[in-house]
């Protein structure tokens, strides 16, 4: 029935149907509504569906080319379809896909891992970012015997219960109260959190009073979405949790590779006691990783710690080969002199497009991020907090975000990633399209 239902084959007669055998974008979208939950897979607009890349540019199913700025949310740092990762790829490949045992890759990657992170000591492999951070999070709770986990309102921590905890409330409440963002969460996860406004210092420090002894660990993304952390911010979330035998998380998924090859911890210069690490070290495959202190790695190895303090873990395609040899292959050519430098470049280019553009027509705005990692808030006020984000005018930034489109740009709502696949023609192109659509405006 699946089959048949698709329409390209008439059964019967064995004859083509052109009216649905037909490819295109319309066709596709059709499919999906009949077999996909809001027709998608709930990552962007189901209405994109790309057919393909190559270097800094996609294609969708109507045969449009876009430069790509969305990079699949940020693993393909290097552009699609780099040919020393295809290359590093296809040699696996042949030597086989995954075993669900270790493999030399994968140790290797661990040990390449653990050379540039300053948190890392251990490595310890999952599927996704939403796992590494849930696993660090249940990691915290075994090593310190306590419950509670902050996290700051709007902070990405991926699906788990926990994380889907004041993501991105609508409704504001006052804190630590956590607002869940998901049906089918029990209310036990609700309680078990404690929600606190990113960048403010004192107002965490008051929560930790008031539930002293009860927190497991602080997660934080060293760079919340695109918001940078104020001065000293991190290093008083360092102090803080030190001093009160807390877990300190860098959720790193996203920074991890991205700014400089230590990631945020290295930007920043404050060590956490975990990471979360992803995108980037799979080069474009699924491949993850909670990396930290020894010791509360442990917990991991239930021959150490006993059964009382045994976090389980294991999942079927940790570490695989094949993620591992692409995840290396892209780490090495990160490393190599001026990439980091070069993506900085574009990216500082492209916020002083935006500021010049939007500056002209008197648009109130701020450019918030890093160079590799920005987007412009339409917003009067400074940007520190997901609030700040909340009161800004998200229908100029639709009707911005739409014009780039038109103009053969792909983004997300709210991130640009500079990436090292962008050449000057492709800046070129993006400029021009930032200056049409502050037009639009």
């Amino acid at each position: 029935m699946g089959s048949a239902s698709r329409g390209s084959i008439d059964m019967e007669t064995g004859t083509s149907n052109p009216a649905t055998a037909r490819n295109g974008a319309d066709h596709w979208r059709q499919r999906a509504a009949a077999v996909l939950p809001a027709a998608g897979f709930g990552n962007f607009d189901p209405s994109m569906i790309l057919a393909r890349g190559e270097g800094s540019r996609v294609w969708d199913e109507d045969g449009n080319e876009y430069i790509d700025l969305l990079i699949g949310s940020g693993p393909m740092i290097l552009g699609h379809g780099n040919a020393e990762v295809a290359d590093a790829v296809a040699e696996q490949m042949g030597k086989g896909l995954t075993f669900f045992t270790n493999n030399a890759a994968g140790i290797e990657l661990a040990e390449e891992i653990v050379d540039a992170v300053a948190c890392a000591e251990q490595v310890r492999y999952v599927s996704t970012g939403g796992e590494a951070d849930m696993y660090a999070m249940r990691l915290a709770r075994a090593f310190t015997g306590r419950e509670r986990i902050l996290k700051f309102e709007g902070g990405y921590h991926g699906m788990s219960a926990e994380a889907l905890m004041s993501l991105a409330p609508q409704r504001l409440v006052n804190f630590p109260n956590a607002v869940p963002d998901s049906a089918g969460i029990p209310k036990s996860v609700e309680e078990s959190m404690v929600i606190a406004p990113f960048n403010d210092l004192e107002a965490v420090a008051q929560l930790l009073d008031q539930y002293d002894g009860e927190i497991a660990a602080i997660i934080v993304e060293p760079l919340q979405r695109i918001i940078p952390p104020a001065p000293g911010f991190l290093a008083g979330l360092r102090h803080e949790a030190s001093k009160r035998g807390i877990v300190l998380i860098f959720d790193e998924v996203v920074t991890g590779f991205r700014f400089t090859y230590g990631g945020a911890q290295a930007l920043y210069d404050v060590v956490p006691d975990l990471c979360s690490l992803g995108k980037i070290i799979g080069g474009g495959f699924p491949l993850a990783a909670i990396a930290g202190r020894a010791d509360i790695m442990a917990h991991f190895d239930k021959a150490k710690v006993g059964a009382d303090g045994f976090a389980m873990q294991v999942g079927t395609l940790s570490g695989n080969p094949v993620a591992s040899v692409a995840g290396l292959k892209t780490m090495e050519i990160l490393r190599r002199p001026g990439v980091y430098d070069a993506m900085a470049d574009k990216g500082r280019a492209l916020m002083s497009t935006y500021a010049e553009a939007l500056g002209a027509k008197g648009i109130a705005h701020q450019i918030v991020g890093e160079p590799w990692l920005f987007d412009c808030v339409f917003a009067r006020a400074a940007v520190q907090d997901y609030r700040a984000v909340l009161r800004s005018d998200v229908g100029l930034a639709k009707t911005f975000n739409a014009s780039m489109r038109q103009s053969g740009i792909l983004k997300s709502d709210a991130k640009i990633y500079a990436h090292a696949a962008l050449t000057e023609t492709d800046m070129d192109q993006i400029q021009t399209a930032i200056h049409t659509a502050a037009k639009t405006l």
